[in-house]
């Protein structure tokens, strides 16, 4: 049986790879300011990463509510923590948003296995 979180996290970091082998200077920079965003600041990285998840789902990104949602479990947020922000995020977002937050809830059990 194939794991979910292995297959995404392989995948983004061949294409990753991939994209920064051009050496676009400004894909590069952009890269390098998203990972700079979330390190600690005024906010915690577990906030951060709640934000970042927030506003992944809102903007319906798979990839990035994935790639959030991980961040937030390795950042050690509970479960209650991770779905009261998707609430949020389906809240504002709304009932277009369900399709990704079922996808979320699949991953996120992924995580957790």
């Amino acid at each position: 049986m194939s794991n979910p979180v292995e297959e995404f996290n392989a995948y983004r970091e061949k294409m990753n790879a991939e994209i920064l082998a051009d050496n676009n200077t400004v894909i590069k920079r952009i890269f390098n300011l998203d990972t700079k965003a979330f390190h600690q600041g005024a906010l915690d990285v577990p906030t951060k990463e709640l934000l970042g998840l927030v506003a992944s789902a809102v903007l319906r990104c798979d990839d990035c509510i994935k790639y959030h949602l991980e961040k937030c479990h390795k950042e050690g947020l509970s479960r209650a923590q991770i779905v009261e922000a998707l609430s949020i995020a389906t809240l504002i977002g709304g009932t277009i948003m369900i399709p990704h937050l079922r996808r979320a809830y699949e991953f996120l059990e992924a995580l957790e296995a």
